[in-house]
């Protein structure tokens, strides 16, 4: 499947108005778009339902919510912007005065013309988010208040889908749909995983299995984990939580706890082959990243941090340390459209969507191809003339790269290295080594472990 540019608007248009929450009609509307693209199966979760330490909420949904000023004038629309109003306000109805009002509404003043999204899905309140220029201007007087909202024992929805390959080992792709109408700390995430589905479906000889996986954030993680853990234990060697993936800065990723794993490994890889050795790797807390001045025109990796992040937290729980790392461009947090309405179509980029889908595709296909390889032949160096592995009349400048990466190959082939080790240590291209061992493999001087 060729991806273009129009294809990921197109699909951008279709969910963005969509009042998304960690439940509700829009979450489930969602989720029936992007199975256009990849075969979701959808699992509904009822309320009330203990998973481990949490309580799966009631369901919200809403059909209408503003507020009339003194002189008659609509001044809030919940139809106008989703982050108008309080994501899981309650419902109200009756007529307010100015500084009644003022206690329930939530307004940024150090950024006077964002609206800010603000969330109470634990704790009942009604309320509305507004620019702090427009809240400085509200007038004396009563306010017709309006907010029809539902909060019922209903369900929470999420989906998954299983791209079967030759072994039952798999990479976990994991995001998240309950943020209403942000670009890029929300629909980037889901819209680049289901278009990467379309070229993992596509790729020759796929020998691992993809889980994707679209959920409410941590309560949806939460209850995946539950329901799966053993499975996920068991066979998940590779995963990433794809998060903040649309905007314009470079690339950056928060490793898994465990330092040593495939993903941690792959991804420096990878960002070391794209900026030519130029990827910062940092050791900070997520405080110290977020009063930093980092250069986010290069790649960036972090190391792991629970104190603030979205879903990779709960994979690396204890009991659980799945290889989940994080992998985003600016950070969630640390830029300043982040949860207001700023982060919207003009603050993201959809050539760097693109971009991101066919990066996370060359991650995986580093994954999917790394093998560890060992010798049939001890002791010395295969005869490759005899074998067509080595060139008859010398070695040209285009022979010389791929006879190297056999030698390399070869003697790192002691069925502990793997081809990324082999790339890594000899400094040729993932690509050349593993098109080495295919050869090498035919010919049946290594094997796999």
């Amino acid at each position: 499947m060729e991806i273009n540019e129009k294809q990921i608007e197109i699909y951008f248009n279709k969910l963005w108005p969509l009042m998304r929450s960690i439940t509700g009609e829009g979450v489930r509307e969602t989720h029936k778009i992007l199975s256009e693209l990849m075969p979701l199966k959808t699992i509904e979760i009822p309320s009330g339902t203990n998973v481990i330490d949490w309580t799966v909420p009631k369901e919200w949904n809403v059909n209408e919510a503003y507020i009339i000023d003194p002189n008659g004038e609509k001044i809030l629309d919940v139809s106008k912007n989703n982050l108008h109003l309080l994501n899981y306000s309650i419902p109200f109805k009756g007529v307010v005065s100015k500084a009644e009002l003022e206690k329930h509404l939530y307004s940024l003043p150090d950024m006077p013309n964002a609206i800010p999204y603000i969330t109470s899905y634990y704790k009942e309140r009604w309320g509305f988010c507004i620019e702090h220029n427009k809240k400085k201007k509200l007038i004396e007087g009563n306010y017709n208040v309006c907010i029809d909202t539902e909060l019922k024992n209903g369900s929470l929805t999420y989906s998954e889908c299983i791209l079967k390959g030759k072994r039952n080992k798999e990479v976990l792709i994991s995001t998240y749909t309950c943020h209403p109408s942000l670009a890029n700390n929300e629909l980037s995430g889901p819209i680049s995983v289901a278009f990467l589905y379309n070229l993992l479906k596509e790729m020759p000889d796929r020998e691992l299995t993809y889980r994707f996986v679209i959920i409410p954030e941590t309560i949806g993680s939460i209850i995946y984990l539950k329901k799966n853990r053993k499975k996920l234990v068991k066979n998940v060697i590779a995963g990433f939580v794809i998060t903040c993936i649309g905007d314009k800065a470079n690339y950056m990723y928060k490793r898994t706890r465990e330092k040593n794993t495939i993903s941690n490994r792959v991804v420096e890889y990878y960002f070391n082959k794209i900026s030519n050795n130029q990827t910062l790797i940092l050791d900070m807390n997520f405080d110290e990243y977020k009063n930093s001045n980092i250069n986010q025109s290069q790649p960036r990796i972090i190391n792991f941090f629970p104190d603030n992040g979205s879903d990779e937290r709960q994979y690396n729980a204890p009991g659980n340390n799945l290889p989940i790392g994080s992998l985003m461009r600016s950070m969630y947090g640390t830029y300043p459209e982040y949860h207001t309405s700023l982060d919207n179509k003009e603050f993201i980029s959809f050539k760097k969507i693109h971009e991101a889908i066919y990066t996370l595709y060359d991650i995986c296909k580093i994954i999917d191809n790394n093998i560890i390889v060992e010798n049939t032949i001890k002791y010395c160096e295969p005869q490759l003339g005899k074998r067509d592995l080595y060139p008859s009349l010398g070695a040209s400048k285009d022979t010389n790269k791929y006879v190297n990466a056999i030698m390399w190959l070869l003697n790192l082939a002691d069925g502990n290295n793997d081809l990324l080790s082999i790339a890594e240590r000899s400094h040729i291209e993932f690509e050349t080594i593993y098109n080495a061992a295919k050869d090498c493999l035919k010919k049946k001087i290594i094997k796999k472990r």
